[in-house]
């Protein structure tokens, strides 16, 4: 008999496309708590990048990530507290600054694309959805400016550190963008590497000061 070859392997997909996780038939007791509050997370990231604040329920959240209602409240109290999670920069700064300065520009762009990659998510291309959610927009708008922006400026020397840290932001957003929204065929199919070498140089060139 003839061996059936292997099926392929699926596509990997970013955060704006994951599919909903499967529901978990076994006692929440015995589901591990961190896996089943990051699969909260990453429901709530998905909706907040497709509907206002106001509009998302904890039901549509529960199902996605395969769980029940109660269980979000007992890991997080509150729909409120939920989103206030959602919109904070500040786990995922860390993991993006994660580098000294001379290699940061490379670790960023590499990170921002494993991120996507391997784990479905984006450390930072939430912000673009602020308009979706009205005053509660500005908080996102606030935390991404906190966290992110002038935590990296803090990082930079010479002058005008914070305008660089917003440029340098914005050109990884750009890369964000591209590659999990518009979802550049050509970009999507290269090798991770090539494209850090190609990329980090104009996020490092906004993180090292001109000389003279």
């Amino acid at each position: 008999m003839t061996a059936r070859p292997p099926a392929p392997t699926p596509p990997a997909v970013t955060s704006e496309e994951a599919p909903a996780a499967p529901r978990d038939t076994a006692a929440p007791g015995r589901r591990d708590a961190e896996a089943t509050k990051a699969a909260i997370l990453t429901a709530a990231r998905y909706f907040l990048a497709r509907q206002g604040h106001a509009g998302i329920t904890l039901k549509a959240v529960a199902e996605r990530a395969g769980v029940s209602p109660p269980l979000i409240l007992k890991y997080f109290g509150s729909k409120d507290a939920l989103f206030a999670r959602v919109m904070s920069f500040e786990a995922d700064a860390a993991g993006l600054f994660e580098a000294p300065l001379p290699e940061l520009g490379r670790h960023m762009v590499r990170h921002v694309l494993r991120s996507q990659l391997d784990r479905g998510t984006d450390p930072v291309l939430r912000i673009v959805f602020a308009p979706l959610h009205g005053e509660r927009g500005e908080v996102l708008r606030a935390n991404f400016r906190v966290q992110v922006t002038e935590r990296l400026a803090d990082r930079l020397t010479g002058p005008d550190a914070a305008l660089r840290a917003e440029l340098a932001v914005g050109v990884l957003l750009g890369l964000s963008a591209m590659y999990g929204l518009a979802r550049g065929p050509r970009l999507r199919a290269s090798a991770i590497e090539d494209i850090v070498a190609r990329y980090a140089p104009a996020v490092q060139s906004q993180l090292t000061p001109l000389p003279g």
